[in-house]
């Protein structure tokens, strides 16, 4: 149960149909990614556990309410920071519930494949989504 309290942040591969919801970040000097392409989910709050930490973060930043059976993977990164990595997925139409929030410079969905290719993604979040999808054979 430690590894589980001993992490940092948590992000989520939320798909929307069958696109990837994507956050471009604020573009702010000192940011780290500045302006590049995110997912949503963040850093953890005292004694959160990854999936109130991703849930919660979500909710932040789209708008969205998950709830915890909706996460349907889940694996623990020690790189570059330790962090957990979710994937879950909404019917099309949730997109529309979608309220953005006050982080980050918009949102889009695109086709999973654009982003692990997209020199403007993030790369560990990039390879993160790869093994997701290899992993459920999507690839």
């Amino acid at each position: 149960m430690t590894e589980c309290l001993d992490f940092q942040g948590a992000k989520l591969a939320l798909f929307i149909g069958d696109r990837l919801a994507v956050i471009r970040r604020d573009d702010r000097p000192g940011l780290a990614w500045a302006g590049w392409l995110d997912l949503p989910g963040g850093g953890r709050e005292p004694d959160e556990a990854p999936e109130t930490c991703v849930i919660r973060e979500t909710q932040e930043e789209l708008g969205l309410h998950l709830t915890p059976d909706k996460l349907v993977w889940r694996r623990r990164y020690a790189t570059p920071a330790s962090a957990w990595f979710f994937a879950a997925h909404l019917p099309e139409d949730r997109a529309a519930a979608v309220v953005f929030g006050d982080e980050g410079q918009g949102w889009c969905l695109m086709p999973p494949q654009a982003f692990i290719t997209s020199e403007a993604a993030i790369p560990h979040f990039r390879d993160r989504v790869r093994d997701y999808l290899a992993a459920r054979g999507a690839l």
